[in-house]
């Protein structure tokens, strides 16, 4: 059960300005997508104007059915309501000749198809790049896929922890004497899809160039090497091997978690003038900014065990209102190391109107987190809840395909958004 309580106590989003249009308003998404990074992608084009029109099974995405739950809501877990806002939802029966035959037409109309099913699946609908360009040599079709759709491993299946895992990305986070650990956040299947959003938008640019469609192929694991970020390259030019470093870096020192009076906080000293600012200005201690080694930044990792010691007696004196305002003043980056619900509800987030709560037809209100991307003249568009199953069904063949009444009425009783109504039993 959502606690609705909390969420009326949440300010609205805001108002869109005054007469602005969605950038991508006109482009025509069909959506194929489930779970996280296919959806996710299309949730942002759809932010932006895009009709993202997510065709679904009849029983809908899995990812609907991932708690929480709430009663009073058919299929729309928290998750999917994260992952989905801003689209029109069409149940189709795709193993029916009349649900497949809806598809099609769907794609004929379209600018930009994304599936991330596994390989194979759209091929045995018929659907593929190569059979999907003769239906409309215009479209963009975005394929998300674990390890890609050709080569040896285009049949493996792949979710977010396998690529951390198998990217290096696991090895490299956590403590030195256990083993690694991945992120609890999707960080593979979020990054995959930001790749996904940028790659379709270089192809709608590409274009109005020259009206060509192309296929686009965006793998999980090709993002999850990416994500490894400069360790990468580190590796190629010197053969070290990254080790886990817990809350420290390799690089930089003194980075790390250190413990107030109150609280534990992060201090990022990324370069020697940082250094300086920190242990002149805040921790009053001269004597050390401006030791002839210590003021250096490969110096100081070898002195890490020394500095730290001397920081965390220091940092313990007082509390993190007190070390705060003077971390700040003197240009050390910091902060707080906050829990989800003190980060979500902390100053910060509300300076950025990150949370609101948006309408929704069953509940009245649900939560929303509003996109990062910030454009002024062409803002994102007022945020719409996640549909149902189906929701749109009727409006999406009325609106993008011209059906009449009679035309739905007939595709319903032949099972293409499903198994067909039966007849009441005379009683």
């Amino acid at each position: 059960m959502f606690d609705q309580s909390k969420i009326n106590e949440l300010p609205e989003q805001q108002p869109a300005p005054a007469a602005s249009v969605g950038i991508l308003a006109g482009v025509r998404i069909v959506d194929f997508t489930h779970f996280v990074a296919g959806p996710l992608a299309t949730m942002t084009l759809a932010d932006f104007g895009a009709d993202v029109i997510k065709v679904e099974a009849p029983k809908g995405d899995d990812f609907r059915f991932y708690p929480p739950t709430d009663p009073e809501l058919e299929a729309q877990g928290a998750p999917y309501l994260w992952t989905n806002r801003n689209k029109r939802s069409i149940a189709l029966d795709m193993k029916s000749p009349q649900g497949l035959a809806v598809a099609k037409a769907l794609i004929e109309s379209a600018d930009v198809l994304v599936e991330n099913f596994s390989t194979g699946v759209m091929d045995r609908f018929g659907l593929d790049y190569e059979a999907c360009k003769k239906i409309n040599p215009r479209l963009i079709y975005c394929s998300v896929s674990a390890y890609g759709r050709t080569g040896p491993y285009a049949d493996r299946l792949g979710f977010d922890p396998i690529a951390q895992a198998e990217s290096g990305f696991i090895s490299m986070n956590g403590y030195s004497d256990r083993q690694g650990v991945r992120t609890g956040s999707a960080i593979m299947d979020i990054s995959t899809a930001m790749v996904a959003t940028n790659a379709i938008l270089l192809a709608l640019m590409a274009r109005q160039k020259d009206g060509a469609g192309q296929a686009i192929e965006v793998a999980l694991f090709d993002t999850a090497i990416l994500m490894t970020g400069f360790a990468a390259m580190q590796h190629l030019t010197t053969g070290y091997e990254p080790q886990r470093n817990g809350n420290t870096s390799p690089d930089t020192c003194p980075s790390g978690v250190f413990q107030c009076e109150d609280a534990p906080f992060y201090i990022n000293c990324g370069n020697d003038g940082i250094f300086v600012r920190l242990f002149e200005q805040v921790l009053e201690r001269p004597d050390i900014a401006h030791d002839p080694v210590l003021s250096k930044r490969a110096n100081r990792l070898a002195r890490r065990d020394f500095l730290f010691e001397l920081m965390s007696e220091a940092f313990a004196k007082h509390p993190w209102q007190y070390w705060q305002p003077k971390l700040r003043a003197a240009g050390v980056p910091s902060g707080q190391v906050r829990t989800l619900a003190q980060a979500l509800a902390s100053d910060e987030a509300r300076s950025r109107n990150l949370v609101s709560r948006i309408p929704h037809p069953v509940k009245g209100w649900i939560p929303n987190i509003t996109t990062p991307i910030r454009l002024s003249r062409t803002p994102a568009a007022v945020s719409r809840a996640a549909p149902a199953v189906g929701a749109d069904t009727d409006e999406v063949l009325r609106e993008a395909l011209g059906f009449d009444e009679e035309r739905i009425r007939q595709l319903r009783g032949e099972g293409a958004f499903g198994p067909a109504p039966q007849p009441k039993a005379v009683q």
